[in-house]
């Protein structure tokens, strides 16, 4: 299961590892389902791109800006990229349930702004 912290977090920083090792903080939305933490994203993103050279990833709960929750645990984990149309129906229902209209209005305003073309991918972090 995913500790509480990180599950209540209305965002964490997710650190994703560069081609030399250098990590790169970002803060993104996450959802915990069962053992899985949920992120969604641009498949042309920077993250995703680090992801398919290096899976390793470290996890906290932090503000929209990127700042750490004081005293928040950091875990560690492998990220997979979820591409499946049933794997990114998943993500996109898990994240609408955590973040409601918010996630909605964003994901299908974004999809009329690109023609009903929906370019992303979901993040499955297992710690």
């Amino acid at each position: 299961m995913i500790p509480e912290p990180l599950a209540r977090a209305p965002y964490v920083s997710l650190v994703t590892h560069r081609r030399n090792g250098t990590p790169v903080a970002t803060p993104v939305w996450a959802v915990a389902d069962g053992n899985e933490l949920l992120v969604w994203t641009r498949d042309d993103s920077w993250k995703v791109k680090r992801l398919r050279n290096d899976t390793r990833v470290t996890v906290t709960p932090c503000d929209v800006r990127g700042r750490l929750t004081e005293g928040a645990p950091t875990m560690e984990g492998t990220a997979r990229l979820l591409e499946g149309a049933d794997a990114l129906l998943r993500v996109r229902q898990a994240m609408a349930g955590k973040y409601g209209l918010r996630f909605r209005l964003m994901d299908a305003g974004g999809a009329l702004l690109r023609r009903g073309r929906r370019p992303h991918v979901g993040i499955s972090v297992t710690l």
